[in-house]
C-alpha cells in the first residue's frame, strides 16, 4: 500500500512538472503565433457601434448561371451596380463569380448600400465599402488560426508511412525530411525500429484545417544516432535555419541525396561489371532507381555549365560549386524549366526528371560528384558544414530551445497526455 501510494505521489508531482513546462510554452504560443489580421470576416458587422443596429445582412449563396446583375438588382439601382462592378476591377473581375460561393450584402435600413463581401476561395475574400469619397475594393484574408501539434512515432517501411499512419499528410512528411537532408538519405539510412518526434504548425480557416505551417523543432534517432533541429531566426539578419541543440547548423556543403525517395542500386566503385558491356571497369557514380519523371534536385548550390546529350550519358546536367567541386546528373529524361548553361541553382531547386537516355537498362539516376577534378564517393565523403550562430546569440537560442528539448526527452509520455 505504501508502495502505491509512492508511485501515486511520483505520478501527481511528474504531472505537475510538465504541467508547469508545458503551459508557458503553449500560453506563449496563443499569444505570438495565433495570426489575427484585423479584417473582417464574411459573417462579422461594422466596428462603428453607432451604425450596427442600422445596417442589415443579407447572405446570398450564388448558384449555377447567375450574374452579380442577377443578385443584386432586387436590392439596388442598375447604376449602382455598374458603379460597384467598376470598383472591383482592378483588384477582382465579378464578373467571374462561381456557383456556390458566398455572397454577403449590407444596406441601411433605409436599403441604402454598405458594403458587398464576396468569397473568393475559403482563404480570401472581395470586400467593397462605401466610403466618404465613394467605394473602396480590397482582398482581404479571413483570420487563420495557427495550433501547435506534436508527433511520434516508430518508422516501420518509410517515414511517410508512418506519419500517413498517424493521421498526417505526406507534404509533412516531406518537410521532415527536408530538414534534415543534410545529414539523412531518407532511402538509404532509415532503418525499421528508427524514432521520430516533432513539433509543428497545423493552420485552420473557421474551424477547417488548411494546411501546415513551420516545424518548430525536431528529432530522429536514426540507428542509434540522434538527430535534432531547432527552427531559429537569426536576430541581424532575420534568416531562418535548423540548428541542432548546440547551436551547429545543420546545412553542409552537399545534401544527401539527389532524389527524395529513390532505390540505391549501384554504389560507386573502382571496378564494376558493366551492366551493357559486360566488362569490368569503374563506376564514378551512384545509381539511383525511381521512376520516369522523379524529380531530381540540386545538392548544393551552383552554376549549371552543361545541359544537354552527352553520348553515352545521355541527357545530362554539370553543376559547378565552390571550394572546387562539381555535380553531374545523368540518364535525365527532360530538364527543369529555366535550367541552361549560365543559370544559378540552390540545394533542393528541382533541375531535372529521372529518365532513361543514353546507355541505361531502365529508368534512374546515375549522380557523380567530383573534388578538384577528381571523382569521390558521396557517400562516404565528409562535407564541410556551414557556419554555427555567432557565439553572443547561443544564449538567446538554448533558452528559446528549453521547452522543445524537454519534449523531446520523453516523447511517449507527451504522446501520451496529448492524445488524451
Amino acid at each position: 500500500m505504501i508502495r502505491f501510494l509512492k508511485k501515486i505521489y511520483a505520478l501527481v508531482i511528474g504531472i505537475g512538472v510538465v504541467a508547469l513546462l508545458i503551459f508557458p510554452l503553449f500560453f506563449k504560443t496563443k499569444l505570438t503565433i495565433k495570426v489575427s489580421t484585423n479584417q473582417s470576416s464574411l459573417s462579422e458587422l461594422p466596428s462603428d457601434s453607432s451604425r450596427i443596429h442600422s445596417i442589415k445582412e443579407h447572405r446570398l449563396k450564388i448558384v449555377s448561371g447567375q450574374t452579380l446583375v442577377d443578385l443584386l438588382i432586387p436590392f439596388f439601382p442598375f447604376q449602382l451596380i455598374n458603379e460597384i462592378i467598376a470598383a472591383a476591377k482592378p483588384v477582382y473581375n465579378l464578373n467571374r463569380i462561381r456557383a456556390g460561393h458566398d455572397l454577403v450584402i449590407k444596406t441601411s435600413n433605409q436599403g441604402d448600400f454598405y458594403s458587398l463581401t464576396y468569397e473568393i476561395d475559403p482563404g480570401q475574400f472581395l470586400e467593397i465599402k462605401k466610403e466618404t469619397n465613394g467605394l473602396k475594393a480590397s482582398l482581404q484574408s479571413p483570420p487563420l488560426e495557427t495550433r501547435l501539434s506534436f508527433l511520434t512515432g516508430e518508422i516501420n517501411e518509410s517515414l511517410i508511412e508512418a506519419i500517413n499512419q498517424l493521421g498526417e499528410r505526406d507534404s509533412l512528411a516531406l518537410s521532415l525530411a527536408e530538414i534534415f537532408a543534410w545529414e539523412i538519405d531518407f532511402y538509404l539510412d532509415l532503418r525499421a525500429g528508427d524514432i521520430f518526434a516533432f513539433i509543428f504548425e497545423k493552420k485552420y480557416l473557421q474551424g477547417e484545417f488548411i494546411g501546415y505551417g513551420d516545424i518548430l523543432a525536431a528529432q530522429i534517432i536514426n540507428q542509434g544516432k540522434k538527430y535534432q533541429a531547432y527552427r531559429f531566426r537569426h536576430p541581424k539578419t532575420g534568416k531562418i535555419d535548423y540548428f541542432d541543440a548546440e547551436g551547429k547548423s545543420l546545412r553542409k556543403a552537399f545534401l544527401r541525396s539527389p532524389i527524395k525517395y529513390g532505390r540505391i542500386t549501384s554504389r560507386f566503385s573502382l571496378r564494376r561489371r558493366h551492366p551493357i558491356h559486360k566488362i569490368y571497369r569503374p563506376h564514378y557514380g551512384i545509381d539511383y532507381a525511381a521512376p520516369i519523371g522523379t524529380p531530381v534536385q540540386a545538392t548544393a548550390d551552383g552554376l549549371v555549365t552543361f545541359a544537354g546529350r552527352n553520348g553515352a550519358s545521355g541527357r545530362m546536367i554539370r553543376l559547378r560549386h565552390k571550394n572546387g567541386y562539381e555535380s553531374l546528373y545523368l540518364h535525365l529524361h527532360q530538364f527543369a524549366p529555366g535550367i541552361k548553361v549560365g543559370a544559378q541553382v540552390k540545394a533542393g531547386d528541382i533541375i531535372g526528371y529521372v529518365g532513361s537516355s543514353g546507355e541505361s537498362t531502365g529508368p534512374h539516376l546515375d549522380y557523380r560528384l567530383l573534388y578538384h577534378g577528381r571523382y569521390i564517393n558521396p557517400l562516404a565523403w565528409r562535407f564541410e558544414s556551414s557556419e554555427p550562430l555567432p557565439p553572443e546569440f547561443l544564449d538567446s537560442f538554448k533558452n528559446e530551445i528549453k521547452s522543445f528539448a524537454f519534449f523531446f526527452d520523453r516523447p511517449y509520455l507527451f504522446a501520451r497526455l496529448l492524445t488524451f
